[in-house]
């Protein structure tokens, strides 16, 4: 089978690269600090021989590693998603394998099992079940994990054949575990508590020891003055205290630090973890040998200058900064979690779906979780409900809050045959809804997935710190081991006299004094500043646009924001509403009136439409009365999907409506239509009301002109010339016109250019959008020039220009879609770059892929927001304006956190050097490692500032006010962090929440329970169905 689109048949994963079969593989990375994690996992991966590219996203915990699926290692080896897995875990960090195929791993619970052979008989069953590819029966904890193929086998229907096979049993899906797994991910739930339970028991041991070994000269003797006690030859008690304090934290809590350092080490890698075992290793090492080199001193006063403070100290500043760091990093994916959580736990359906439509009344219900949700359901919604799924409402009619998804503030009215969004909130109506999407299959589960895809991503400018964070520790190692050397030259070939203060500290000396120097360097350098600089800001900013209903795909996009100086805009369904309508008609007068009536003043430079009494008036073929036309134009019509066609039924029929007469009925039959021209039906009106042959379309077509040459059309029969002097006047406001001719039923041996008989004129149009005038000005205050495209022809696009704010010399009409990407590209090499499209439709997605940003509207098709890189909800163009300001913030972060991160490697790592001790400037171990901690959470924290975004005034339309932002707002989400900080402590110190606490905690959580209340179809022996509700 022909690889489409690189991707070869139904085998999700494989694809087809340079000739070669590339499987990709998409893993949950865990245990990742900084950059240097990153560059050390590709850069491990990269140098395995059949390893074709490797992409790890810092923050989402995401990889995506590609590998030559036919590359044989000389051992035999060949590449898999485990081996894979396999070797980012020998490297120091956890992987998972992130399943993406056609089957889904699901769970169920079972509650009421008896024992295990009845668990055994059940895992039997359910392999018995077609679509089902393996199952898993974890006895005695009754979960049961399977894989099944949901195009064969719905997951609703595997519960409901286990409760016709085992009614005694209850069983519930548990297919939200992986979620809230995901989740707790995001949310940094297990680090922090972790790094949590580290900080405060580090605490408990570091802060005795900073006050044994710092403090007691400064405090009253007859509290402290223990520590001078001596034990022996230049031992103290103080000192010994402090060994005793130190070793829990050096061999217990700080293990993991020398676990991972060391995995990474062995695969050629230096991460932070590193630089933390060195400094703190060193200066263990360095206050042993000290205290046994004083034993054997020649001064028995000697007390020597131990680092035990700085051991304890660096680790409990090191988890209070991975602490504070991860509670941040939860943070910048709050848009994110509150997009998983949007989706109900539960949703109350029809046993029957027709009794939930509009007219039936009185239809059973029942409550089932939300995973079992199928399409063809008819779910009832009461007031303030959540939809559980995207669907179309087939009674009631009611109000629903969009601002989660799209970001429109004001509730929209739902009625019958509008469509919902899952995940949006049902306002004060009772509505039924019939499921038209369902699963991983909803509008929702889509913008999660492109804000997931989104924010694993890189953005070009992060490559600089990802190089700089792969040499990054070594450089750091290397500048500490020249510090160590050069202050031991310095020191030891200058009088004492002219050595730093630091050097005559009492029971200093210069080898401890050096290797402080040595172990300052080592702290104070941090990689991970310069490795959240990017994801953290792109994280927080792509959420933050979810939430205004601007979904950017990624970095690159955001990237491109900055450099946009033209915007180019198609017309219909971006600039304009894309819906047409009728807004004038103009009628041929006939000789035959009748009677009582008479022939109409027209000036053709207004509006007319018809009206009750003008419809019983004969057309110009003088014997076909106006409402008969209507009711052939509404038939004709109906069998064209054309916007055209449609606006002109609805006009027909809704007239017919309006005037008291009946609905437009008969058949169609003969039907032609000519591509680009119009279209020809014969049509037997009901109640043996005649025939009839109608032509709507183009003036030549509808003339009976179409298939003719130019010499031919010169002998035909001349065009009414007040239909000509109407279409040049509806053309210059900016309208499309249609042309209407009735024809014989036999056209046997006739002409159709003589046959044809034109009748009327009909004007549409599409009117802009209220907001595309506020649009195109604040792009143009922005200094954005602003281009239209548009297949219309020149006269119609000119004056749509005109209503909109555009000069006619940034038009281009009558543009083929491959026209559109031809001038796109040539713009691009007049401007520069920097060209920006938005369009909504198939025939422009050529033009959104040639533009270095293109911009999609969701109502438009699928194809053109898969081309795009930036998709707006709410198909507004006053979104475009808040995209392009919201890309340019976010990268302005990323580059204020990029100078801020390097700005502090090179102002601290020279003052830890002691580049400045000649006056008196130096840096301690541990405030070393303090500054450590605070330059990853201060990049942390700037990249949440860009929570405090709000839309650009131009953004809005006059009138409305703009929600405030920025300082005001921060100050108000800070003090509200404050609180829960604080308030998070104090639990703590009550009760210490560690792993294996929260373990359960979010065990107990993925777990339901059958108090929760949800009502099973089981099915009885006699196959009668009942509704069970569990107990």
């Amino acid at each position: 089978m022909k690889a489409k689109e690189g991707v070869e048949g139904d085998d999700e994963g494989l694809v087809i690269k340079a000739g070669k079969r590339v499987r990709r593989v998409e893993l949950r990375i865990g245990g990742m600090t900084c950059g240097a994690c990153v560059a050390s996992i590709e850069s491990m991966l990269k140098a395995q021989p059949g390893i074709v590219s490797v992409q790890v996203a810092l923050l989402a915990e995401r990889g995506v590693v590609e590998y030559d699926d036919e590359f044989v290692a000389e051992d035999g080896t060949r590449w898999d998603s485990a081996r894979v897995a396999e070797e980012i875990e020998d490297c120091g960090f956890d992987a998972e394998v992130v399943e993406r195929g056609q089957s889904q791993t699901v769970e169920l619970r079972v509650y009421g099992l008896a024992n295990e052979g009845q668990a055994t008989s059940i895992s039997e069953f359910i392999s018995t079940l077609a679509g089902i590819e393996s199952v898993t029966f974890l006895y005695p904890f009754e979960y049961i994990s399977l894989v099944h193929s949901p195009t064969l086998i719905t997951l609703r229907l595997i519960v409901d054949s286990l409760a016709k096979s085992y009614p005694n049993l209850t069983v519930l899906p548990s297919t939200s575990s992986t979620d809230d797994a995901q989740l707790a991910s995001l949310q940094k739930l297990h680090e922090i508590a972790v790094w949590r339970r580290s900080f405060w028991l580090s605490g408990l041991f570091a802060v005795p020891v900073f006050i044994v070994s710092m403090m007691a000269m400064w405090l009253p003797h007859w509290l402290m003055g223990w520590t001078m006690s001596k034990l022996c030859r230049g031992i103290y008690l103080g000192d010994v205290v402090a060994l005793l304090l130190t070793l829990p934290v050096q061999f217990g809590l700080a293990r993991r630090f020398y676990r991972n350092a060391w995995k990474s080490v062995k695969h050629g890698a230096a991460t932070m973890d590193v630089l933390v075992v060195m400094g703190t290793s060193s200066a263990f090492a360095y206050s042993i040998f000290a205290m046994l080199a004083a034993m054997f001193n020649s001064d028995e006063s000697y007390r020597p200058q131990v680092f035990f403070d700085t051991c304890t100290m660096l680790v409990f500043f090191v988890s209070l900064g991975r602490y504070i760091e991860n509670m941040a990093k939860g943070k910048t994916s709050v848009a994110l979690t509150d997009l998983m959580s949007l989706t109900p736990s539960s949703a109350t359906i029809f046993i029957e779906p027709a009794s939930g439509h509009a007219g039936k009344t009185g239809g059973e219900t029942r409550k089932i979780p939300t995973e079992l949700l199928q399409v063809g359901d008819v779910v009832l919604l009461v007031p303030g409900e959540k939809i559980p799924a995207d669907g179309e409402v087939v009674s009631g009619s009611s109000s629903v809050d969009e601002s989660m998804v799209t970001g429109e503030a004001i509730p929209i009215l739902k009625h019958i045959g509008s469509n919902v969004i899952g995940g949006t909130v049902n306002g004060l109506g009772t509505i039924n809804v019939e499921v038209t999407r369902a699963g991983r299959d909803t509008a929702l589960a889509q913008i999660v997935k492109l804000v997931e895809e989104a924010q694993t991503s890189k953005a070009p400018i992060q490559e600089f710190a990802d190089r700089v964070a792969g040499v990054f520790v070594p450089v750091v190692m290397t500048l500490s081991l020249l510090t160590f050397i050069i202050w031991m030259i310095v020191s030891h070939r200058s009088n004492a006299s002219t050595l730093p203060d630091i050097f005559t500290t009492p029971g200093a000396t210069k080898l401890s004094v050096c290797l402080k120097l040595c172990i300052s360097v080592i702290v104070v350098a941090c990689p991970c500043a310069l490795g959240l600089s990017t994801p953290t800001a792109i994280m927080v900013g792509t959420g933050v646009g979810a939430r205004n209903g601007i979904l950017i795909k990624g970095g690159k996009a955001l990237e491109a924001c900055k450099d946009v100086r033209r915007v180019v805009l198609d017309k219909t369904g971006t600039v304009t509403e894309g819906r047409m309508k009728v807004v004038s008609v103009n009628w041929l007068p006939s000789n035959r009136l009748t009677v009582g009536a008479r022939p109409p003043t027209t000036n053709l430079g207004d509006d007319h439409m018809d009206t009750a009494a003008t419809l019983s008036h004969t057309t110009a073929d003088s014997h076909t009365q106006r409402y008969v036309v209507l009711s052939l134009l509404a038939l004709a019509e109906a069998r064209s999907e054309h916007p055209l066609a449609l606006a002109i039924a609805m006009y027909g029929r809704d007239m017919l409506l309006e005037a008291g007469l009946s609905a437009p009925d008969g058949e169609v039959v003969d039907f032609v239509s000519g591509t680009g021209q119009g279209l020809e039906a014969v049509i037997r009106l009901a109640n043996g009301r005649g025939e009839a042959r109608i032509r709507i379309g183009k003036k030549s077509f509808v003339a009976g002109k179409d298939g003719m040459d130019d010499a031919e059309k010169g002998k035909a029969n001349g065009f009414p010339q007040q239909l000509e002097t109407f279409e040049k006047q509806q053309m210059g406001r900016a309208r499309t016109v249609v042309f209407v001719s009735l024809l014989p039923v036999d056209l046997a041996g006739q002409d159709r250019s003589t046959a044809a008989v034109p009748i009327m004129a009909i004007s549409l149009t599409d009117s802009p959008k209220p907001s595309s005038i506020t649009a195109i000005r604040s792009l143009k205050e922005m200094g954005i020039k602003v281009t239209m495209l548009t297949g219309d022809a020149r006269e119609t696009a000119l004056a749509m220009a005109r209503e909109v704010g555009l000069n006619e010399n940034e038009v281009y009409a009558g543009v083929s879609p491959k026209g559109k990407a031809k001038i796109i590209t040539d713009l691009m090499e007049r401007d520069n770059g920097g060209v920006a499209m938005v369009g909504d439709g198939i025939n422009d997605s050529p033009a959104l892929v040639a533009a270095s940003l293109g911009i999609a509207l969701s109502t438009g098709t699928s194809v053109a927001i898969e081309a795009a890189d930036i998709v707006l909800m709410r198909s507004d163009l006053l979104d475009v304006v808040a995209a392009l300001d919201l890309g340019r913030t976010i990268f302005k972060k990323i580059k204020t956190n990029l100078l801020w991160a390097c700005c502090y490697n090179l102002l601290m790592i020279p003052l830890a050097m002691g580049v400045f001790l000649p006056w008196g400037w130096h840096l301690h171990p541990m405030m070393a490692a303090f500054a450590m901690a605070f330059s990853s959470v201060s990049v942390v924290g700037s990249s949440l500032m860009l929570r405090w975004w709000r839309r650009p005034a131009g953004s809005v339309l006059p009138g409305q006010t703009v929600e405030a932002g920025g300082i005001v707002l921060g100050l108000h989400e800070l003090a509200d962090d404050t609180r829960d900080f604080f308030a998070n402590a104090a639990r703590t110190l009550v009760d210490n929440r560690g792993p294996g606490r929260l373990n359960r905690l979010l065990r107990r959580k993925n777990s339901r329970t059958p108090t929760e209340n949800y009502e099973v179809l089981a099915i009885s022996s006699s196959d009668d169905l009942r509704t069970e509700r569990m107990a």
